[in-house]
Formats: C-alpha cells, structure tokens, sequence
C-alpha cells in the first residue's frame, strides 16, 4: 500500500528555496509583521510575539515526539500503511473542499459587488468593489488556514501512533506522556494560528484602509471586515468533519459487523481487511477534522467578541476601544501559555519496565486540566484589568472577570458533566453495559434514553451562565448616551471567551483518543504481547472518553459562540435597513414557519450524515465478506487481507456522501431568506427575509444543541459499555453482553463521530453565513 509520501504544495515550494534566502524571506515576513502590528496597536505585537513563541514550542514538541523510538519494523510498517491511506485521502478530500471553496467565494463576490452598502461603509467611503474583495480574501484565508490546521492535526497523529505504541512496550506513563505531548503540539499550532491569522487581517485592514483617520472607517467598525474569514473556516471544518466522520465511521463499522460479529476476531486484529482503513478513519476523522473544528470556533468566537466589543465601545462613546475590541485575542494569546504549560505538567516516570499503569491516565490528564484552570483563571484577571478598564466605569473590568470565571467553571463543569456520562467508572455507563447482557434491544434502548438524559444538565449549566454572564454586563456601569446599560452582551462574549480559555489543553486531551486508538491498533495488528495491549487499551478508553468530554466543551462553546454571532447578525441588519432589529415576533406566522425550517435542517441534516455512514458501511461489509469467502486463508495467516480495497472504498464513498448534507446546510439559509424576502415585498413586509432567516438561526441552534448533545453523550456512552465489558465484567470478550455492546457501539458510531461533531459545526456556520449574507434578506 506504501507509496511516495504526500508532501502539500507550499511545503514542496518552501523545501525547495535555498536556506539562506529561505531565512531572509522569514526575517523580511516577521520585521513586516510587526511592522503593520506596531502601526496598528501594542497589544498586536504582543499577540503577534506569544503566538510566535508558541509556535517555537510546538518545534521544540515536535522534535522531542519524533526522537522518539518507532519500535519494531513491523509496527513501522503498520504505522506507513496509516499514514500513506490518511495522506492520500487528505490529499484527495481537501482538493474537493478547494474547487467548491472557490466556486462559494465566486458566489460571494458577486453578491457583494451587487448588494447595497450601510451608513457606516458609506461615511468611511468603503465602496462595494472594496468591500467584496475584502471579505472574498478574508473567506480565502480562513479556509485555507482552517485546512492547514487540519493537515497539522492529521500530520502529528500519523506519526505520533507508531511512538506511543512502541512506548507502550516499557511504560504507561512514558506511552501517556507521548500521546499528550503529540496532541499538545497539534493544539498549540491550531490555537496559534487561528489568533496570528485574525490579529495579521486586523492589522493590516486597519494600516491599508487608515482606519480612524479622518473620512476614514471607524476602528469599531473594523470587526465586521473579518466576518468572512470566520465563513471561510467554518465551511471547510463543515466538509472537513463530514467527510472524516462518514470515512471513520464507515470503515469502524464495517470492521465491527464483519469482524468481531460475525468471525469472532479482535478488535484491530490483522487478518480483518477493513482495519487499516479504520486505523486511517481516527486519523482523517476524529484529527484532521477536530483540527479544523477547534481552529473554526475559536476564530467564529474571537470574531463575534471583537463585533460586540467594537459596538459596545462606539454606543458608550469610550475614547479608546482598541482593549474591548483585541480582548478577544489576548484571552486566547494567554491561552497559549497556560496551555502549554499544562502539556509540560504531565511528565513521564523515571521507573523502566513498568508493564502496569500505576495511576490512572484520565486522573493525570485531569490534574493537567486543573493546572491549566488555576492558571487561566489568573491570566484572565489580569487580561480584564489590562484591556478592560475604563474611567466611564472603573468597576467593570472586575464584573467581565466574573463573566470569564463564570465562562471557565462551565467549561469545567460541561467536561465534568460529558466524563459521568460516557466513562465506565461511573454508574450511567456501567447501567448501559448491564443492559447488554438481557440482549441487543435492551441495550439500544437503554443507551437512547441515557443519550436523551444527557441533555438535561449542560441545558441547565448553558442557560445559568448565559444569563449570568449577562446581568454581570449589564450592571458594571457602561451606559450609552441615554443612560441605557450595555454591557450584556458583551458580559456573555467575555464568558464565551472564558469557557475557550482552555481551548489548547482542550484539544490537546481531544486529539489524546485517536492517537491512543491508533496505537492499540498498531499494538494489535503486530501482535505484541498481552500485556503491552492492556496498556493501550487503558489508554483507549481513556481516549473515548475525552474525545467524548471535548465534544461536549465544543456543543457549549457553540452555543455561546451562535447567541453572539446572532446578536451580531441583528445588528447588521438593523445597520443595512437603517431601522432597529431588536426582537423576533415567533408569533408571526411566516416567522414561525422560519423556526420550524430550522429545527427540521438539523434533523434531515442529521439523517442524511447517517444514512451516508451506513451505505458506506454497507459496502465496506459486502468488501470484508467477499475477502473471507474467497479468501480462506486469511484465517489461518496463509493469506493477506487486501487492506486498500477498503481504504479505496471508504475514500470515494465518503467523498460523494459528503456534498449533499454539506450543500443542504450552505443552501437552506440562503434560499429561506431570498424567498421570504420576495414574499415580504409583495405583502408589505420590509423586514420579513431577515426575520424569517432569524427564527431558522435561533431555532436551529436550540435543536441543534440538544441533537449534538444527545448523539455525542449515547455514542461515547456505547462505545465505553463495550470496553467495560472487554475489561473482564459481564462474560467479557466474546460473551452474549459483549455481542449486544458490539451492536450498540456500531449504532453509536455514526452518531458520536459523524452526525454529533458536524452539528455544532454547522451552527456556527449557519450563524457566519447569515452574517455574511445579511443584505441579500433585505
């Protein structure tokens, strides 16, 4: 299956520049760098030189990852096998994501060059022309950042696999601290780039248009420039997550069914055909697309923050905004920092030949999380009191601290709240693996309803803080010209900021799961020793379970992320109709008819991701079928399963599968506000497009948040009753109750990896697209 590694474009230039002249190039593109960030603000040059610092460590990470031994040349040759399927289908995934990224930018042009221009663009003498190839670049580079961030995710896991297994043979704590570490590097460079990439568009916005000059725009009113760099990312981590999702779902099921059901085989075993494909699916799935994922909501929540902080700042008349509006971007420039040194808290042993994990993984994890808390929490004290003081209210800094720390407990307590849901310490997860053990119907059910159940707790947690972080805002003292509070809003973005303060040492735990997967993979298909499998395996389940208490920090950060993105989009509408927007009137029927199109986009959106998993699967079982039949041997290790058969299936599969949800998500909101605009102009109904766009967004959220919810919690919840029972409880592998788990985690995993993290990805898109296209509703 090896072929030529596949190396992307830039880099294939970049290697082939002499170094010297390479190095000049670097030091002429940092001195400009700074130079547009000095000209701009002191607080750019300090996000400019944290983010480069952080990129420093992520190659001080990366060197010490691969100094690491591969172990033996079986395991490398499993290891290239992953690397050379994920490449190729990255390669070939990201090439479409292009061609349709540039179609979507054509689109955008010409509806800007077409559409009209708001109060604010027209004193800033910020013509059409301008404004629509401003915003086509900022889609451009937000996509093509998000793909990098993608690649980067994908990249370190291919060769972080093969490490930790080989670790895996002389010590857990050793085997642990790899995979974090290699995760670390993977979050550092996807959190550094997604605030270099909006503080360098900011910068340079403001030195080329001479913003605040006289006849020039407003800085407050610079924000709304980025919104499409915003759109750019969220569309491709869309593609990006379904694409993934449907490949490793696809090829795990399919492995499952046939394999473990069906022949009776291991997990991960060798002799099953579809196993190198499910090794490659945790790469491109569950890493190349959390990459893209994480790197979409922090740039969709800085973005929102600096609109509402810049808006803000321009209704309380306050003489320098620049705090309000780069707060976002120091919050996460600090992110970094205490990020990384939580990575650096998780240490290896200096024992050797320690076979048995002596404390458990998740329990180190959870101190480096905890570490990395105490610290955010003082960093973003200090980020308020900086940025956020003003004379007009010399106490308000303090109430936005709050927010941040109320912002930071819901992150903890979502983490906290997902790990009682999926881990098989605690009792949900242990009731679901008994349940198996009366039969395959029991266990479905019992692990709906816990899905269903799942919902209940980060609601309430969601709507505390929400309106906590509120009514903070709205008393620290900032008042408009008539005396009016309006400090709410931005209370709930600075709690948005709060909850993604971590968001490093998130992913870092995030991108632990598939690595940790994949190694027990390569640990299997080797056949190494019993006792080398039981440390990847504790790591495994680990993995399960952070993957799972990550999605479930990404479902509330999304949340917040969307309110602010919908307040934004209010607010331009309000700017583009020179009317106030304020309030959405569901008691009209034509709006009511816009909430429920919502709701119903993430049911048909959900379905049709699941559906495309299980045609895929099907497939992929009919391949696996065909290969024991017609190959006997394969059994008994006299014959070879043909491995890239089922990558080449699973590729193609996923890559047709994948347009027609994403199409349904980039269309519908687009469609709903031109035809209700059309409507509203034959009935007298101005406003009626936005309006009814409006409902579609509030609702989609709310039904998006709690379906995320539910298939993320009963797929993570699934998958850990199974591992529970492979640990030796209920009869064990093999067992009736395993059979029944089996049957569970393969329902289970359409709805964790495919549906679940694509639908939080889509509100956020749905929140950026609506932004972008507010004038075409009107």
């Amino acid at each position: 299956m090896r072929t030529k590694p596949y190396t992307p474009l830039i880099f294939r230039i970049l290697l082939g520049i002499n170094v010297r002249v390479l190095f000049i190039l670097l030091l002429f593109g940092l001195g400009a760098i700074f130079y547009v960030g000095a000209s701009t603000s002191p607080i750019i040059v300090f996000v400019i030189s944290v983010c480069i610092l952080s990129f420093l460590v992520a190659i001080y990470l990366t060197k010490w990852v691969l100094a690491k031994d591969e172990g033996p040349p079986e395991m490398v040759q499993i290891s290239d096998a992953i690397r050379d399927g994920a490449e190729g289908f990255f390669r070939t995934q990201y090439g479409s994501i292009s061609k349709m990224a540039m179609l979507l930018a054509l689109v955008i042009l010409c509806i800007y060059l077409f559409r009209s221009t708001n109060p604010q663009q027209e004193s800033s003498g910020l013509g059409r022309t301008t404004s629509a190839y401003i915003t086509v670049a900022s889609f451009l580079l937000g996509a093509l950042c998000s793909g990098v961030a993608g690649y980067v995710g994908m990249w370190v896991s291919v060769r972080a696999n093969v490490r930790v297994s080989s670790a895996a043979r002389r010590s857990a704590r050793e085997a642990l601290q790899i995979a974090t570490r290699a995760g670390g590097l993977s979050a550092i460079i996807v959190v550094g780039m997604a605030v270099i990439g909006i503080a360098v568009l900011y910068a340079t916005f403001y030195v080329w248009l001479e913003v605040d000059s006289p006849g020039s725009m407003k800085v407050t009113d610079l924000p709304l420039l980025l919104v499409g760099y915003g759109f750019g990312a969220s569309f491709v981590a869309l593609f990006a997550q379904l694409g993934g999702g449907i490949y490793t779902k696809a090829a795990d099921v399919g492995a499952d069914l046939v394999g473990k059901v069906e022949q009776g085989i291991p997990e991960d075993d060798p002799r099953n055909p579809a196993v190198i494909a499910d090794l490659v699916g945790d790469n491109v799935g569950d890493c190349a697309a959390r990459g893209a994922d994480l790197f979409e909501s922090i740039a969709a929540e800085i973005i929102s923050a600096m609109i509402l902080g810049g808006t803000m700042a321009q209704r309380c008349k306050i003489a320098d905004p620049s705090g309000f509006i780069l707060f976002p971007l120091v919050v996460h420039s600090f992110d970094l920092i205490v990020s990384s040194a939580g990575i650096f808290s998780i240490r290896g042993t200096r024992e050797t030949g320690v076979i048995v994990p002596v404390e458990d993984p998740m329990t180190i994890l959870q101190k480096g999380y905890s570490f990395t808390i105490v610290l955010a929490v003082l960093a973003f004290g200090l980020s308020t009191r900086w940025l956020l003081y003003t004379e007009q209210a010399p106490s308000a800094w303090f109430n936005f601290a709050l927010c941040g720390l109320i912002g930071i407990i819901t992150a903890y307590i979502f983490v906290w709240i997902a790990k009682y849901y999926t881990d098989y310490k605690h009792e949900p997860v242990r009731i679901l693996a008994l349940s198996s053990s009366t039969g395959h119907g029991t266990n479905i059910i019992a692990g709906v309803s816990l899905g269903l159940e799942s919902t209940a707790l980060p609601v309430l947690v969601i709507s505390v803080s929400i309106i906590s972080a509120f009514w903070l805002g709205h008393t620290c003292g900032l008042v408009d010209e008539t005396g009016n509070p309006t400090g709410g809003l931005f209370g709930t973005a600075v709690a948005t900021m709060g909850m993604l303060s971590t968001a490093a040492y998130i992913l870092t735990m995030d991108m632990f799961g598939p690595i940790a997967d994949n190694a027990g993979g390569i640990v299997e298909m080797s056949q190494q020793p019993e006792s080398v499998r039981e440390i990847t395996d504790v790591l495994d389940a680990v993995g399960n379970t952070t993957k799972a208490t990550t999605k479930g920090f990404a479902i509330g950060s999304a949340a917040l992320a969307s309110f602010l993105l919908f307040s934004a989009y209010m607010d331009e509408v309000s700017s583009f109709a020179h009317e106030p927007f304020k309030q959405v009137d569901i008691a009209i029927p034509e709006v009511f008819v816009g909430g429920l199109l919502g709701s119903m986009l993430i049911f048909v959106f959900s379905a049709w991701a699941c559906s495309a998993v299980g045609r895929t699967a099907q497939e992929v079982v009919n391949e696996v079928r065909r290969q024991f039949i017609e190959r006997p041997g394969i059994m008994d290790y006299k014959e070879k399963p043909d491995y890239g058969r089922c990558v080449a299936i699973v590729a193609s599969a996923s890559l047709r599968e994948m347009i027609k949800p994403g199409a349904l998500a980039i269309i519908s909101p687009i469609l709903v506000g031109i035809v209700f605009r059309i409507l509203g102009y034959y009935t007298g109904q101005p406003l009626l497009g936005a309006k009814v766009v409006a409902a579609l967004l509030m609702f989609a959220t709310v039904t998006g948040i709690l379906m995320a919810l539910f298939l993320n919690t009963a797929g993570g919840a699934w998958d850990n009753a199974k591992k529970y029972i492979e640990t030796g409880a209920l009869g064990g592998k093999g067992s009736e109750a395993h059979k029944a788990a089996i049957t569970g985690d393969t329902v289970g995993d359409p709805f964790k990896d495919t549906a679940g993290p694509s639908i939080h990805v889509l509100i956020k898109m749905l929140a950026t697209i609506t932004l972008v296209m507010a004038p075409v509703f009107l």
